[in-house]
């Protein structure tokens, strides 16, 4: 079946997207019967381009890379992002735009209305899932789509694969897990080579996995998004970001990284959600001192864990090491592959 697609965002998650989508796409010919068409590319800073008898998606990488816009592809231009979607007849849409913590827009207002027009939505934006996971999920019931988002949590870990596949019928009392890779880089920084926050903090700024301005990932911002997305999909809560209670690692010294290994333990930017007796749940996100012999202690670098307690199976433990735009992309394309496949309903039945 051809598969017409459009990228919406084409930093580099979306980048390394079109990468495997090129590289694997004798394997979704063979494997699943795919055959992909890309008619559409919408770029923060080189234009948006659409042709529906498809997009030289080699090409695209190429001017984008080389810092050009996307006119030196044939195609109709469009002026910008709304003028795009209303003018892309895709069949899906991969999201990977830039994350607002505080509304989730202008995302959220663009998968309202991709899904209202019966379009299938794969994002990696924390954004439209954080704000608006029941509304969108429900959306997509209604136009019979699917909305899925892998990537939102842990990279390419199939988390709400596990979720939606794994677990029918069981109910997930607790969620608990280590979701921001930089805080945990300059933590282990901290810990093994003696560094200070700042030097720690430099050190990940320099390797490109914290950003110039770093307040959403060490003021807990990023944790608490995705920490919410996971209550709001595994737990079925109806939480916000601002509703986690939420602490950064920005007030952690090197004498209090220190202190904790002299009494056993190590520092970690714990996420953790809850669900009282009453059925409501509660999250937080907060440095904790873990035991070195708790799996979290174990979690260094870039390296990212999660763990679901439910009724029945008493804990399920996921990690993921070393993630990057690659394996963000992956989960991008599993979701694909998986809509495809007729998994469509990506509402857990968890409750």
């Amino acid at each position: 079946m051809r598969l017409n697609i459009a990228l919406l965002g084409f930093g580099n998650v979306g980048r390394a997207l079109a990468e495997l989508i090129m590289s694997r796409s004798e394997i979704l010919h063979q494997q699943f019967g795919i055959e992909l068409c890309v008619v559409g590319i919408s770029t923060g800073r080189h234009g948006h381009i659409v042709n529906p008898n498809g997009l030289d998606l080699q090409r695209a990488l190429a001017s984008v890379q080389n810092g050009h816009h996307l006119n030196v592809l044939d195609g109709n231009l469009m002026l910008d992002t709304e003028q795009f979607i209303d003018g892309c007849k895709s069949d899906l849409f991969f999201e990977s735009i830039p994350t607002n913590p505080q509304d989730g827009q202008p995302a959220l207002g663009y998968a309202r209305e991709l899904l209202g027009r019966s379009c299938h939505l794969v994002t990696a934006n924390k954004g439209p899932v954080a704000f608006g996971y029941h509304e969108l999920s429900a959306l997509a019931a209604e136009n019979n789509v699917g909305f899925f988002f892998e990537s939102t949590v842990m990279d390419g870990a199939p988390v709400h694969g596990v979720l939606r596949e794994g677990l029918p019928g069981a109910t997930v009392n607790r969620v608990s897990g280590i979701f921001n890779s930089t805080t945990n880089y300059i933590l282990t920084r901290m810990e093994q080579d003696h560094l200070s926050f700042e030097d720690a903090l430099s050190a990940a700024q320099a390797i490109g996995i914290a950003e110039t301005d770093p307040s959403l990932d060490i003021d807990g911002w990023d944790a608490a998004i995705k920490t919410t997305i996971l209550a709001n999909v595994a737990m079925q809560a109806d939480l916000r970001p601002a509703e986690v209670y939420r602490t950064g690692i920005r007030g952690i010294a090197l004498q209090d990284v220190q202190q904790a290994a002299s009494r056993g333990k190590r520092i970690r930017l714990v996420c953790e959600a809850v669900c009282s007796g009453d059925h409501a749940v509660t999250a937080r996100v907060a440095p904790v001192e873990v035991d070195y012999s708790d799996t979290m202690a174990g979690i260094t670098g870039t390296t990212s864990i999660v763990s679901f307690d439910t009724d029945i199976l008493p804990r399920l433990t996921m990690i993921e090491y070393d993630p990057g735009p690659f394996t963000t992309a992956y989960g991008m394309l599993a979701d694909m592959i998986n809509i495809v496949r007729g998994r469509s309903d990506t509402r857990p039945v968890l409750r």
